[in-house]
């Protein structure tokens, strides 16, 4: 009976700890947001560059207080760790046509933190070149979005999510 009480206890330490790291299926959403202003980043800059694939190369720590994951844990990873489920596949689609031309991208979007928390951001993405004019990657920028767009697009999400299930 002890060693199954240990292994008992092993088994659901290992559950918390993917659970706390944000892996699996028991990654649990709480519907509370988190503004810039609770994690100290309110007039600061909140930047993530990516390769031309999606996958973070840099994230300053303004970035990290707001997603709740530290650095090593984002490096190399798709920036899609932050994407919340509410958010359409239509708007990812939308920036990805956008920044593959060339052009910047301007929007608002609802991520994912670490803990299950979310934040909104008004997200500015612009293409990063190199000395010889090449693409090499995208920079992200992203400032705190008002309560009335987050009411706004709130709805227009909620909306575009219903027609893509259906």
């Amino acid at each position: 009976m002890f060693n199954f009480c240990l292994i008992f206890i092993e088994f659901y330490l290992k559950l918390v700890k993917i659970a706390k790291e944000g892996k699996g299926f028991l990654m649990n959403l709480i519907d509370q947001e988190v503004k810039f202003e609770d994690v100290g980043v309110l007039n600061r800059p909140v930047i993530s560059k990516t390769d031309l694939r999606g996958d973070i190369v840099f994230v300053n720590s303004a970035f990290c207080k707001l997603s709740g994951y530290n650095k090593d844990e984002l490096i190399g990873k798709s920036h899609n760790i932050v994407r919340h489920p509410d958010m359409p596949k239509a708007v990812f689609k939308e920036l990805w046509d956008t920044i593959e031309k060339n052009q910047n991208y301007r929007g608002i979007i609802k991520n994912l933190r670490k803990d299950g928390k979310y934040y909104w951001v008004e997200v500015f993405i612009e293409p990063i070149y190199d000395d010889n004019g090449k693409k090499i990657g995208y920079i992200s920028v992203n400032k705190p979005v008002s309560r009335e767009d987050i009411k706004k697009y709130s709805e227009i999400y909620k909306e575009l999510k219903e027609k893509e299930s259906s």
